[in-house]
């Protein structure tokens, strides 16, 4: 196992971006393996230095959701991984766990991760399930998706607002209605709603909202939803 490994190191230590070539083959271990073979495999992957294995081990991570000790670790230490290309990966791992268990019985799940004090598994909620309305029981039900990303539109972490705006702004070409009802809820004095990154020159007074850095805006004053800044 540890010389599979460090074949996965040197293969995949040459692909510097995407994710595809980690996916497909984490897909393939876990199809041709047994779970408890895999899940060897993807601790030992997670353990790497080369941040393309952990990538893959954190997909192997993700197949095995289903395991509360797997669940927890990608909860718990997973979401403390410095390279955010593994965070990206913990979303994908998140959502494949969503599948599995099915949207509607992992709302727990889902809710409590968005509680969660670290902000990279909160993110890894907001972001791994976009676009939220494409997903089975939040196509059907979008309020249930809108009020749980909206819950962290005043989040401390601007990574995380950021995908907060992704998000709605995902659901808002669909149900542009749904969205405008919702943010015509919101405070806009609260800075953490209305504090757009200043290198987009969006003026406040006109009481535009701009969630994460301008990913959805919001005239209030008008009530129209405009796209985003340029």
């Amino acid at each position: 196992m540890k010389e599979y490994i460090a074949s996965l190191e040197k293969e995949f230590s040459l692909v510097e971006n995407g994710f595809k070539e980690e996916e497909k083959r984490a897909l393939t271990d876990y199809k041709s393996n047994d779970n408890e073979y895999s899940k060897k495999l993807a601790f030992l992957a997670y353990k790497s230095d080369t941040y393309q294995v952990r990538m893959y081990g954190v997909f192997l991570f993700g197949h095995l959701s289903e395991q509360d000790d797997i669940l927890a670790f990608m909860r718990d230490e997973v979401s403390k991984d410095d390279n955010w290309r593994v965070q990206e990966v913990l979303a994908k791992a998140f959502d494949e766990f969503c599948k599995k268990k099915g949207y509607e019985k992992a709302l727990p799940i889902i809710d409590e991760w968005l509680r969660n004090n670290n902000a990279n598994t909160r993110r890894a909620a907001t972001e791994g399930l976009r676009i939220w309305t494409s997903r089975p029981y939040f196509k059907d039900n979008p309020n249930e998706a809108i009020r749980r990303i909206a819950s962290l539109k005043e989040d401390t972490s601007d990574y995380v607002r950021k995908s907060v705006g992704n998000a709605l702004r995902d659901i808002s070409k669909k149900f542009p209605e749904l969205i405008e009802a919702e943010l015509n809820n919101w405070h806009l004095e609260s800075k953490e709603i209305n504090n757009p990154d200043a290198s987009v020159g969006v003026c406040c007074s006109h009481k535009v909202v701009a969630v994460g850095f301008n990913t959805l805006r919001y005239d209030a004053s008008v009530g129209v939803l405009n796209p985003p800044h340029e």
